[in-house]
C-alpha cells in the first residue's frame, strides 16, 4: 500500500499540468462543450449562457466582456485569465 500513496498526487499534477499547457480558449468561436470543459468555474449551463450572450450581442471584444454574462463573476475571470482569448472578430458580416 505504501508504494501507492503518491498516485493521487501524480494524477493531480498531470491534470493541472495539462490545463496549464493547453491552448487558450477562444470565447468567440468555441462551442458550449469546449467552454464548459476548459473554463474553470463554468459548467454546461454557464457555457450555454455565454453562447446565448454571444448570439444576442455579437462577439466579445475583450475577455472582460464575459462579466456581462449573467452568472460570470470576477473570480471566474481571475481563475482563467491566461486560459481565455478573444478571436473571430471581423468587421465583415
Amino acid at each position: 500500500m505504501e508504494k501507492y500513496r503518491y498516485i493521487p498526487l501524480l494524477i493531480g499534477a498531470l491534470l493541472l499540468g495539462s490545463s496549464v499547457w493547453a491552448e487558450p480558449v477562444d470565447i468567440n468561436t468555441s462551442d458550449a462543450d469546449v467552454l464548459a470543459e476548459h473554463i474553470v468555474g463554468v459548467g454546461p449551463v454557464l457555457a450555454e449562457a455565454i453562447i446565448a450572450y454571444r448570439a444576442a450581442y455579437g462577439p466579445f471584444q475583450s475577455v472582460e466582456d464575459l462579466l456581462q454574462v449573467t452568472g460570470i463573476g470576477p473570480k471566474v475571470l481571475e481563475n482563467n485569465t491566461d486560459n481565455l482569448q478573444v478571436g473571430g472578430i471581423s468587421d465583415a458580416n
